[in-house]
């Protein structure tokens, strides 16, 4: 699989000049930006800065915030997630629940099709679901793309700006920055100009890498022409900026764990007395940390056709924390596949629940997004909320300092002390259940109606 490796420098501050005066901000500490083009040297040079709400254009939901504005020559400031979040209305936008445009690699898409100079989103920790040290240790050193794209006509430098910039951005172009927040909630917002122009140079380096997706199949014994198909992501970020002197990103929980659950999901279906009916695919991919893009390539190329897939079942961070009595479904609701994991939590004594942290989209943030892209009912799910034996404080204190310390850090290691592999026994054998009920069966799982994967069923 071909991927472009391009490693950005940025060259100096960010300046951008206000109504009030220059506003310099200090690369990684206040932004971090890039760009997906290749190599080359690129910049903003006094570009008008303008706010673009939320940076979603939707046909579905009848909204632009790019409405009547040439993006030329300018330079887009928007939200992360989208207006929903943080209302009374959980039917706009779907209320907390991240829509598919409010992922920031979406929002790179959108501003692409405009022909702007840059794109500058605002990171702010409760929206965007991670806090800025994510940003810094992601969004720094070399990042991936897909070899065979054709970036060369895109928006030249895109990033992030912390969200204290942002306010001394607003503040300093005479814009009340709480009132711009509701206005990009409000239907029928256009865009507002900041009378604020930005500067800022970059270089960047590429060359062209090899990684591989790995998969392994099982043959079925009577419908062999059809699959489960279990994907885990087996890279992480590397080597990277140190924190504490550590520069190694191990990935431990992220995602280690996953690949071994599946490896180990795949050893049960091998070794069984009694083969399954159906073929079950294992399939490992890569750079899942770069967008995606393992996942992308193979929905986009695959070796079994994708309307021969029942379902996909993939598995992202396994508890660490130990047995759960809940089974936590990311992206509840929109498929039957949530049918099929309650009957077979049930039989462990656990209750399904959808995510509790919805305006952080993970649905939109591990590989099986992409095969439901491609209209293939998926699982991703986890006990993560209420543990067996210590109750539901310590699952959420247990899930919030992997957040706040481990995640897409060097202290993402295994850790004897904390690690408990009930959890990961409990979810593994939950996941092999679902998969071995598919597999001896005739059922393909459906989209459910109010669903926004919901596409004609691919084969019955």
């Amino acid at each position: 699989m071909p991927l472009i490796e391009i490693e950005t420098e940025i060259l100096g501050e960010m300046r951008i000049q206000t109504k009030s005066g220059e506003l310099n901000l200090q690369p990684r500490k206040d932004f971090v930006v890039h760009t997906e083009r290749g190599a080359g040297q690129y910049s903003l040079n006094n570009s008008d800065l303008v706010f673009c709400g939320f940076g979603i254009v939707s046909e579905k939901d009848n909204w632009n915030d790019y409405a009547g504005m040439d993006m030329e020559g300018k330079t887009a400031v928007v939200l992360v997630n989208d207006p929903g979040f943080g209302g009374e209305d959980s039917t706009f936008f779907k209320g907390n629940t991240m829509t598919f445009g409010g992922r920031w690699d979406n929002k790179y898409d959108f501003i692409d099709e405009l022909g702007a100079d840059g794109l500058l989103i605002i990171h702010q920790t409760s929206m965007a679901g991670y806090p800025w040290f994510v940003i810094q240790s992601s969004w720094t050193g070399p990042k991936q793309g897909l070899a065979d794209m054709n970036r060369e006509n895109d928006t030249a430098i895109k990033g992030w700006i912390t969200i204290d910039a942002a306010q001394e951005l607003f503040k300093m172009s005479g814009q009340d920055f709480t009132a711009m927040i509701n206005a990009a909630r409000t239907p029928g917002f256009k865009p507002i100009p900041l009378e604020a122009k930005v500067s800022v140079q970059i270089e960047a380096e590429s060359n062209i890498c090899e990684s591989q997706n790995v998969i392994g199949i099982l043959p079925g014994q009577q419908n062999p022409e059809e699959y489960l198909l279990y994907t885990a992501h087996w890279d992480h970020i590397g080597v990277g900026e140190p924190i504490d002197g550590d520069s190694i990103y191990n990935g431990a929980l992220d995602n280690a764990s996953g690949t071994s659950t599946v490896l180990a999901i795949a050893e049960m279906f091998a070794t069984a007395e009694q083969k399954p009916d159906r073929s079950v695919a294992f399939l490992l991919v890569t750079a899942e940390e770069q967008g995606l893009l393992g996942s992308e390539y193979y929905a986009e190329k695959p070796t079994i056709p994708n309307d021969q897939i029942v379902a996909n079942l993939n598995m992202d961070g396994v508890n660490p924390a130990g047995e759960m009595k809940d089974l936590s479904i990311t992206g509840m609701g929109y498929s039957t596949m949530d049918d099929i994991a309650a009957e077979e939590a049930k039989k462990q004594g656990r209750y399904t629940i959808p995510e509790q942290e919805p305006e952080k989209g993970y649905f939109y943030r591990s590989d099986q997004f992409n095969f439901a892209k491609k209209g293939i009912p998926v699982l991703y799910a986890g006990g993560t909320y209420d543990h067996k034996e210590k109750g539901k404080a310590y699952a959420k204190e247990f899930t919030d300092t992997y957040i706040a310390k481990r995640y897409h850090a060097p202290a993402d290691n295994f850790d004897p002390e904390d690690w408990n592999f009930g959890g990961m026994l409990q979810d593994g054998q939950l996941y092999f259940n679902v998969g071995w009920h598919l597999a001896n069966s005739d059922v393909w799982p459906e989209w459910k109606p109010d669903s926004e994967f919901g596409r004609p069923v691919l084969k019955k």
